[in-house]
């Protein structure tokens, strides 16, 4: 008798489908297209128009938060700064985290959108910027609005804890430590694993993509300040150039790459900034540069940041620069590691999503740049968070080849497919997740 019910147990647990393998999609794909034609339209809308800059998020978050708390969460506003919080406990199971980053750019628009920003803001360094979404985070937070709603109307159909964060400061590749630091996984249930995407105007619409390995490069931002000694435009001699000298910084720092790092290695080494002098005939006392360095490896990454300080100081010297005037170089907290994506939950996500989707769902080109992501403070090996960072198509496919790059004033999506497609794969994603793989 006990072994008539010990099979019977087996046979049911083999027979118990997968659950995100049995859902039905079509009536998630109905639930979300009639959402965004209800809500998520107007939300994107409202967010691509009122754009807040890095930890400067104060409205944004205000609205974020009232909309996800309307669904039924607990939510918790002012983690991290401007950071959210939303829980929901449905029963024992993993917990997943979903994550949206909420700050717009320092870009004046002109995309030509009936519902362009003409915002301006005041940023952390105090100075008043126009603002615009210029990298797709109104389509971020829309999406994970669009998502909770979902999962919150499908609770029967899963179990766990469900997290939500709102988090400020990406583009400062700051706000993810910052929530960690004021204790996101200690005041809050840490998650076994967490959930990002990306909006890609460079992805056509309708595709989604996702690796198993590197998704993202690391990124460090460094200031070098180039000291000279000023005098007369006419009487160079007189004095020391650092307008000369911090152009040829410029141009040697690219033999860093060139020459001192592998070919087959990616680094990038961009100069983004360069301030100095104050009239056409004075040779000036100081010239500041803004860096923004790329690697998907350790020692890349650290080879680039030693290369920086010996070019910069070096080339000084060479140009007659006094011993006590030589280049600062600092490199800042805004800095980031690479973002990996967790390998065996990368695949069980594509699988996943190709069996729900359709096959042709995913848009498997190599990378085509070094863009970085703060997502990876949050899956650091040391937290034991399995992390899946996927991007979503932004834009038609025959539109792609006139497309504006990300951070451009004239960069613009196609929100509807964007953020339909955004929700669905996040739901699908975490409804797998959910249930337990064996």
């Amino acid at each position: 008798m006990k072994k008539l019910l010990a099979s019977a147990a087996c046979l049911a647990m083999l027979t118990v489908p997968a659950l995100a393998h049995d859902m039905d999609v079509d009536d998630i794909k109905s639930s979300v297209q009639a959402d965004y034609d209800a809500n998520l339209k107007d939300l994107f809308i409202h967010f691509h128009k009122n754009p807040e800059l890095s930890f400067r998020e104060f409205e944004t978050s205000k609205r974020l938060a009232a909309e996800i708390r309307a669904l039924g969460y607990d939510v918790t506003e002012g983690i991290g700064k401007t950071g959210l919080v939303a829980v929901l406990k449905n029963g024992d199971g993993p917990t997943v985290m979903v994550r949206a980053d909420m700050d717009g750019l320092p870009v004046k628009e002109d995309s030509g959108l009936s519902y362009a920003s003409v915002a301006t803001q005041e940023s952390i360094d105090g100075k008043v910027k126009p603002v615009m979404h210029a990298c797709g985070h109104d389509v971020h937070m829309t999406a994970l609005i669009g998502t909770a709603r979902q999962l919150m109307e499908r609770k029967d159909d899963w179990s766990g804890t469900l997290v939500l964060i709102g988090q400020p400061a990406e583009e400062r590749i700051s706000g993810a430590r910052a929530m960690l630091e004021d204790g996101l996984y200690e005041k809050f249930p840490k998650p076994d694993y967490a959930l990002a995407l990306h909006v890609s105007a460079q992805t056509p619409t309708g595709k989604l993509e996702l690796t198993d390995s590197l998704a993202y490069s690391s990124s460090d931002s460094v200031d070098i300040s180039v000291f000279g000694v000023g005098a007369h435009g006419a009487s160079p001699h007189m004095g020391v150039d650092p307008v000369l000298i911090a152009s040829q910084i410029v141009v040697s720092l690219q033999t860093i790459v060139s020459r001192n790092i592998a070919p087959l290695d990616p680094g990038v080494i961009t100069v983004g900034s360069i301030h100095g002098g104050t009239k056409h005939n004075i040779i000036g006392d100081r010239v500041d540069l803004q860096l923004t360095v790329r690697s998907d490896d350790p020692k890349v990454r650290q080879a680039l940041l030693d290369g920086i300080d010996r070019v910069a100081k070096n080339t000084a010297l060479a140009y007659g620069t006094p011993e006590n005037l030589l280049p600062k170089v600092t490199r800042l907290p805004e800095n980031t590691p690479p973002t990996k994506n967790d390998a065996q939950t990368a695949r069980r996500l594509r699988k996943v999503l190709k069996d729900t989707l359709g096959d042709d769902i995913f848009n498997d080109e190599p990378r085509k740049g070094m863009g970085a992501e703060d997502f990876a403070y949050f899956v650091e090996p040391k937290h034991g968070v399995k992390g899946v960072y996927f991007a979503v198509g932004g834009t038609p496919a025959i539109d792609i080849p006139k497309s504006a790059s990300h951070h451009s004033p004239f960069f613009k999506i196609q929100p509807e497919p964007s953020v339909t497609l955004g929700v669905e794969a996040m739901t699908i994603a975490a409804m797998e997740l959910f249930h337990d793989e064996e």
